[in-house]
């Protein structure tokens, strides 16, 4: 069993690798590896070409586990997605046929270009980790995980992901274009692999160290106090007269029990990349917007005033007193 301070470092490489690649979107590489090491699914929004799909092919490289891509289209099946039942004529009797989602890291792209019954098979599997067939289930890989991404850009013809699913997403982490400094890396980047390709990644991280970094995650400490922000921090979203008038009539409904889990199992995980054994409430205020914002819903009102979930969440951090 590796020593924490060598899985930590090992992960630091990690990291420090996946961002030489994937230039100008950190945050997007820190919030992958925190849903590797928390066991969750990412949901990813950003405009096209900001390297969403690269982020988690590339980690797919370090990785010993396979991947797959699956591209979301209004013509897809759920039987696509999960696999089916073919006939085998020699033997007279049905076989099934695993699916994409049978691999250990699956690329949803687009996953709002196709209609509710795909999207429904997948977020099932993600949640239940198996996959039933008429009378049989079939788990999935221990080592699973879903990054799906959608593109704000273009509505017409999307099927958007209802609330209650969208709950089954560790976090939504939204992306942005990068600033000049990148720009000008990524152009570099690009030069140098249009004369000759990067090298295959040589040493991989392998899913038993990933299974015992998690282990690692879930015993970091976590004060009574900081607990305790945590959880005024979650209950604030469904009560939040008691911080101020002007949330409550904003606010629609709040964070349910499942993400109270996520910020927790994040802000772990976070504390966990930044060499620490311990969270601070800095770590819950870090994550609380991508593990929140598809988790709580505001009304007409706040959409009439132009306040969106991020501004909400930014005033109720505002407002709530750090206890830690």
């Amino acid at each position: 069993m590796s020593s924490p301070l060598s899985l930590q470092q090992t992960f630091l490489n990690l990291q420090n690798q996946l961002e030489s690649r994937i230039i100008g979107q950190k945050i997007l590489v820190n919030r992958l590896l925190m849903a590797l090491l928390a066991d969750g699914h990412l949901l990813v929004e950003g405009a096209p070409g900001l390297a969403k799909t690269t982020a988690v092919k590339t980690l797919a490289e370090y990785i010993e586990g396979d991947f797959h891509r699956i591209q979301f289209t209004p013509d897809l099946l759920p039987s696509d997605v999960t696999g089916s039942e073919i006939y085998r004529a020699e033997t007279g009797l049905f076989e099934f046929q695993r699916g994409p989602v049978f691999h250990n890291l699956v690329l949803a792209d687009e996953i709002n270009r196709a209609p509710a019954k795909v999207q429904s098979a997948l977020l099932e599997a993600m949640g239940e980790r198996q996959v039933s067939v008429g009378m049989n289930t079939f788990p999935l890989e221990p080592l699973f995980l879903v990054m799906a991404t959608q593109n704000p850009i273009e509505q017409e013809g999307t099927y958007p992901l209802p609330e209650a699913q969208l709950d089954r997403f560790l976090m939504h982490v939204l992306i942005d274009y990068p600033d000049a400094s990148a720009e000008r890396q990524i152009l570099h980047l690009a030069r140098r692999d249009f004369r000759q390709p990067a090298a295959a990644a040589t040493c991989r991280v392998s899913a038993s160290e990933v299974f015992a970094a998690r282990q690692q995650v879930a015993d970091v400490h976590m004060a009574e106090a900081v607990e305790d922000y945590l959880l005024a921090l979650v209950l604030a979203t469904r009560k939040p007269a008691e911080l101020s008038p002007e949330l409550a009539r904003w606010a629609s409904f709040g964070a349910s029990p499942r993400g109270t889990i996520a910020l927790d199992r994040c802000s772990r995980a976070l504390a966990w990349l930044d060499g620490r054994n311990y969270v601070t409430p800095d770590d819950i205020r870090n994550v609380a917007f991508d593990v929140l914002r598809h988790r709580v819903l505001l009304n007409f009102d706040a959409q009439a005033e132009g306040i969106s979930t991020d501004d909400f969440l930014r005033r109720l951090l505002e407002c709530l007193p750090v206890t830690a």
